[in-house]
């Protein structure tokens, strides 16, 4: 019985782990999205992508308003479009 525990207590702790690091990773893309630097902004684009929701879209659309770079402002909204698209 002290190894299910065990087991248990693993899988609980690497979800929390996995969680935070998530948190943390979309948290610097956030931050780099708004970044002085062109590359920065495009691949927080790229991580951006692949998180999907409506918080996401909200801030996709607060970028692509203060964005002033065409090729980036495209492949927000596109993602944007996709996002909206996907979630309904």
């Amino acid at each position: 019985m002290a190894r299910g525990g065990a087991l248990l207590f693993g899988l609980a702790a690497g979800v929390v782990t996995g969680w935070l690091v998530a948190e943390r990773l979309l948290r610097q893309r956030r931050q780099d999205l708004f970044s002085p630097r062109p590359l920065r902004r495009f691949t927080a684009l790229g991580s951006l992508a692949a998180v999907p929701g409506v918080e996401t879209v909200r801030l996709l659309r607060d970028y692509v308003e203060w964005e002033r770079h065409p090729v980036l402002r495209k492949r927000a909204i596109a993602i944007a479009r996709r996002m909206e698209a996907a979630l309904g």
